[in-house]
Order: C-alpha cells, then sequence, then structure tokens
C-alpha cells in the first residue's frame, strides 16, 4: 500500500491543475455542451495509463466529473497526483478544460453523523438500511465509517457520545467543500437565518445550526494534518 501524503501536499500539486481535495479524493468539472460530448471526455480519461482502481466518472449534459484517489488506500497518493497530471493534460490536448466549478456549481461531499452510546450496535443497522460498504482506509473518515459503494450518497460515520443527549439533534450533516468556498458557504447559510454555533476549529470546520437548531458543519481539508 502507498504511504498517504500530508493534505497540504496534495492540494498544492491538484489546485493549480484545476481539481481540489474533497474529503480524501482529488475532484474536477470539465464543461461539455452534450451528454455525447461529457462521454467522449470521459473515453479520453479513461485512455490514460494508471486509471484502474483510480479513477471514477461521473457524465452529465453539462459537465464531466472526475475523482481520483486509490482506493485501495482510501485517500489520494503519489500515483493520483501524477494521475491527475496525465489526465488534466489528455483533455487539454482535445481542448477540454478541468476547473474547480462550472456555472457555480462546485465539488463538493456530504457526511452524515450520527451521534451514538452505543456504536457497534446502531452501525450494522445503518450498513444494512443504506447498502453501504465498509472502508476502513478511509483516512479521512473516523474508524467504522461507512460509504456508497459508487461514492454518490453521502458518507455515514459515528460520533461516540458519552452520555444521552436530549438538548439537540443526534444527526447532523457534514459539507466538504474547497477551502476557497468555506467562508462564502458558512456566510450565505448565516445571511439565510443560520447561527453560528462554534468556529473553534475553522478552518476545518465551522458548527452552524438553522433556526430550530439542527445543526450542519461546513468542513475544508484544512487544520487536519
Amino acid at each position: 500500500m502507498t504511504e498517504p501524503l500530508t493534505r497540504q501536499r496534495i492540494s498544492d500539486a491538484v489546485d493549480p491543475l484545476g481539481w481540489r481535495l474533497i474529503l480524501g479524493v482529488a475532484v474536477t468539472h470539465v464543461r461539455v455542451p452534450t451528454l455525447a460530448a461529457a462521454a467522449e471526455a470521459a473515453a479520453v480519461a479513461i485512455s490514460t495509463d494508471g486509471v484502474d482502481g483510480h479513477l471514477t466518472v461521473d457524465l452529465h449534459a453539462d459537465r464531466l466529473v472526475l475523482r481520483v484517489h486509490t482506493v485501495d488506500a482510501g485517500s489520494v497518493t503519489e500515483p493520483d497526483l501524477e494521475l491527475v497530471a496525465r489526465v488534466t493534460a489528455a483533455l487539454a490536448a482535445r481542448g477540454l478544460h478541468t476547473q474547480p466549478a462550472v456555472d457555480d456549481v462546485a465539488p463538493q461531499t456530504f457526511e452524515i453523523a450520527i451521534d451514538a452510546m452505543d456504536i457497534p450496535l446502531v452501525r450494522p443497522f445503518w450498513k444494512a438500511a443504506t447498502g453501504y460498504v465498509e472502508q476502513p482506509d478511509e483516512t479521512d473518515l473516523p474508524d467504522g465509517g461507512l460509504v456508497d459503494p459508487l461514492r454518490r450518497g453521502p458518507a455515514i460515520w459515528f460520533q461516540q457520545m458519552d452520555e444521552p443527549r436530549t438538548e439537540r439533534n443526534r444527526i447532523h450533516l457534514d459539507v466538504d467543500v474547497p477551502p476557497e468556498l468555506a467562508r462564502p458557504r458558512v456566510d450565505a447559510a448565516l445571511a439565510a437565518g443560520g447561527t453560528l454555533k462554534s468556529d473553534a476549529a475553522a478552518p476545518a470546520f465551522w458548527v452552524l445550526a438553522d433556526a430550530e437548531g439542527n445543526e450542519v458543519c461546513v468542513c475544508t481539508w484544512q487544520g487536519r494534518d
């Protein structure tokens, strides 16, 4: 297994190429005019050497979404950085450009955090109900996290409680975004009626709540190495 890199090292390598590090995965969007064009662009990316076990693609009528990480390692590794560079160059040779966002729709990933007194007791229920799978080597998820096998749905992880909690909700969302979008996302949520519960861990995450106290964390990779 390849040794994981620091998040800063990954970001320094992929950001200039139009990719962003989101929850242990390098992600980029490629603008296309049609679904057929997205398929053609995907073929270019897939034809790059070394994609198996590293590259996944989503096709849309206006964009191609590419994600790169080493599945076995659960994170971006040195070969992934080399793959990102090769894929970016192959697409650029066809006049296609990798970029963090298309029409203000940027890469992001959702997590669902479930507070529990007895994690081994409740975790099998959530695994069975969601059809999710275990990924013990996911370096950006706490131990015991569950992921969508197709990586389309939000990751689920379990937060250990020391005593029952009654004053707030026991399930909250984490929204993982590129660092440059975190503060604007926080400000937008506050302007929409939210409150800031804590920024003590920023820029790793800000804790926000809606008008009824339901919480969400806006997260980035920063402050976690």
